[in-house]
């Protein structure tokens, strides 16, 4: 397993085909939610993956202050090897990636109600009520690093 953090403009075509593949499979197909991916939010992004043999495993995007929330955010969160504990090491690169990269000293995300509890582990707090987004529950969560 390879940990890749990559701004937008370094992605090969390869890693990005690989990144949208799998949220589409993840966020669409399995979650049965037709939305937008392509939201033109990744060309200022952080993409931070592992891979393996080319296949993307764990990822997520870290977006600077001023894109989806006023403080530094992540999303597009998703691993594939569920239970091995790739999402908390992909949060965990996450955040780094963001203090790193973006001086973010907060970070906010709009999680799926039902995952609530992973990013409580985190260190991810409740900040709203839970509003609809693209036809799923959600809640914004914010975590100080």
């Amino acid at each position: 397993m390879e940990l890749k953090i990559k701004h937008f403009s370094e992605l090969t075509v390869s890693e990005l085909y690989e990144i949208l593949k799998v949220r589409q499979e993840v966020f669409i197909v399995e979650q049965n939610c037709a939305y937008v991916d392509a939201d033109g939010k990744d060309k200022n992004a952080y993409h931070v993956f592992i891979e393996e043999d080319g296949k993307i495993l764990a990822a997520l995007r870290v977006l600077d202050k001023g894109v989806s929330f006023p403080e530094c955010s992540m999303g597009r969160i998703l691993t594939t090897k569920r239970g091995e504990g790739l999402g908390r090491q992909i949060i965990v690169y996450g955040i780094k990636t963001a203090k790193e990269k973006f001086g973010a000293d907060k970070i906010k995300i709009s999680a799926q109600v039902r995952a609530r509890g992973f990013y409580e582990k985190q260190g991810f707090v409740k900040v709203s009520d839970i509003y609809l987004e693209d036809g799923i529950e959600h809640i914004e969560m914010e975590i100080f690093i």
